[in-house]
């Protein structure tokens, strides 16, 4: 049985599973319940074009609609080359490869516990830390 997730986790973990849908790359999901004061989890993620960007901007979208969650705010959408999603306790940050590594966000957050997600993962389960951080 899954340990009990609270509800920014289980925001994070729904938001998560949407982005998998769409098979994006390099999934991080950085915990900064510490260190920040306007959300609890970042989540990033690559897409190989912007139209793969804008797809899985669409999926978190549709996917959180359907259990009655609506985002905040979205920015980028257009351009599809770095998709901000503010869903309050999670921020998702969709990115083009050459713009993420621009802004190498992982390094900003370096002191935030982090979980890589295997690109081969098609779902989780839960949400935990990465076990070798």
């Amino acid at each position: 049985m899954a340990p009990e997730q609270n509800d920014s986790q289980a925001l994070a973990l729904h938001c998560v599973n949407a982005c998998l849908t769409k098979k994006a790359q390099d999934l991080t999901i950085l915990d900064v319940r510490n260190l920040s004061s306007f959300t609890d989890y970042f989540i990033l993620c690559t897409g190989q074009s912007d139209r793969q960007v804008q797809a899985v901007c669409s999926a978190v979208q549709e996917y959180l609609k359907e259990r009655g969650i609506r985002p905040l705010g979205i920015e980028g959408e257009r351009h599809g080359r770095w998709i901000l999603m503010d869903y309050g306790d999670v921020v998702i940050h969709i990115f083009y490869e050459t713009v993420r590594e621009l802004y190498d966000l992982e390094r900003l957050w370096s002191e935030a516990p982090h979980r890589k997600v295997p690109d081969e993962a098609t779902h989780l389960d839960v949400l935990e830390e990465d076990p070798g951080r």
